[in-house]
């Protein structure tokens, strides 16, 4: 676990663990809606929006800073005002990252 709170700390030191719960459900449940993501994260719907969107890529509308460029908002096909999250391929290869992470994870307790 500390081995990706220091991925994350390097990827920008002001994430904050509501930013990091938020790309982990939408690591889990890529396209799920803001509402969605809401619900599963326990978090009022302003603040899942807030924390996810420091995920957003630079430049974008959307993103808030930090802008990790991990995470891509795009409009919900099904209603049109919504948006549904899909990591970008920076998020993908932290992804991949942190799965390796846990797969070599070291129990602290021996």
């Amino acid at each position: 676990m500390l081995e990706a709170l220091a991925l994350f700390r390097d990827l920008n030191p002001t994430i904050t663990v509501n930013e990091i719960i938020t790309f982990l459900y939408t690591c889990e449940n890529e396209g799920l809606s803001v509402q969605e993501l809401a619900y599963v994260s326990r978090m009022t719907e302003p603040t899942a929006s807030r924390s996810i969107r420091s995920f957003g890529p630079e430049g974008s509308e959307w993103a808030r800073p930090p802008a990790c460029g991990l995470i891509e908002a795009f409009l919900n096909p099904q209603d049109g005002r919504s948006r549904v999250l899909h990591l970008t391929p920076a998020g993908r290869a932290v992804r991949e990252k942190l799965d390796g992470i846990i797969r070599e994870a070291i129990s602290i307790v021996r």
